[in-house]
């Protein structure tokens, strides 16, 4: 991290700043744009065509952290417990 900017509050890495945390979640993982490449030779008039497209991730950022401070944890889901029915019998058992 080189720099973090909060409203007024500013702080700058030299070169980067120790301590500091960006959390990210995967999202996809795509192809980038094709990128083709030509060969060419003049005096044969020969020419070769290549191309390929990059795959890469794309990742959603979810908090970025200064020193110090720590990430909020996902609220976790409640479920309900199931209570433990006993049956009780006339004669006490």
């Amino acid at each position: 991290m080189l720099l973090i900017a909060d409203g007024d509050a500013v702080t700058v890495g030299n070169p980067v700043i120790e301590g500091a945390r960006v959390t990210a979640t995967a999202q996809a993982e795509v192809k980038g744009d094709k990128v083709v490449a030509i060969r060419y030779k003049a005096k044969v008039r020969s020419h070769k065509k290549t191309g390929h497209r990059q795959r890469f991730t794309r990742l959603v950022i979810g908090d970025i952290l200064a020193p110090g401070m720590t990430a909020a944890k996902p609220a976790r889901k409640r479920t309900t417990k199931k209570k433990k029915v006993t049956e009780v019998t006339a004669d006490g058992s």
